[in-house]
C-alpha cells in the first residue's frame, strides 16, 4: 500500500514537531555534591548535595561503589549543570564511569556522566586527599 506523498510529508513534519516540543521541554539546573571515597581494590563513595531546580532547591544523596585499582580516601566537592530533565526526579537514578586519576593533597576535577532518564551532570571541582584510581565506578544519585 502505497501513501499519497501529501500525508507522508504530513506524518513527517507531525512526528518532528512532537519530537522538537518535548526536547524544547527538557530544562536545566545546577548541582552541587560533596563525595567521600575509599577503598582497597573496591572501594565505596557516599554523600549529600543539592538540586537548584526552577528556582527550588532539592536535597541530594550520593552513594556508589568502585571496581579496579583504587587505593586511598578522598573528598571531592564538585559543582555544575544539569541538563535535560523536566523534573526534580530526573536527577535521581545511576550514573556510570571510567576513570583514573592521582591526588595527593588537592586535585582538580571535571566529569561528564549521564543516567538512565537521560539527565547529563557537567560537574569540576577539588579533590583532597590521598587517592590513586584506575576504575569503573557507579555513583546512585537519589532524591531525600
Amino acid at each position: 500500500m502505497k501513501i499519497p506523498s501529501a500525508i507522508r510529508t504530513a506524518l513527517v513534519a507531525l512526528v518532528a514537531f512532537f519530537a522538537i516540543s518535548t526536547a524544547a521541554r527538557a530544562e536545566s539546573g545546577y548541582v552541587t555534591l560533596t563525595i567521600y571515597k575509599a577503598g582497597w581494590i573496591i572501594g565505596g563513595s557516599g554523600g549529600s548535595g543539592v538540586l537548584e531546580f526552577q528556582g527550588r532547591r532539592y536535597p541530594l544523596s550520593t552513594g556508589g561503589i568502585d571496581y579496579g585499582l583504587v587505593f586511598g580516601g578522598s573528598k571531592t566537592v564538585l559543582r555544575g549543570r544539569v541538563s535535560n530533565i523536566r523534573r526534580p526526579s530526573d536527577v535521581a537514578g545511576v550514573y556510570g564511569a571510567a576513570g583514573a586519576g592521582l591526588t595527593v593533597g588537592r586535585g582538580a576535577r571535571g566529569i561528564i556522566l549521564t543516567n538512565q532518564k537521560g539527565a547529563v551532570l557537567e560537574l569540576t571541582g577539588r579533590q583532597v586527599g590521598l587517592m590513586a584510581n584506575a576504575d569503573l565506578s557507579g555513583l546512585a544519585i537519589t532524591l531525600k
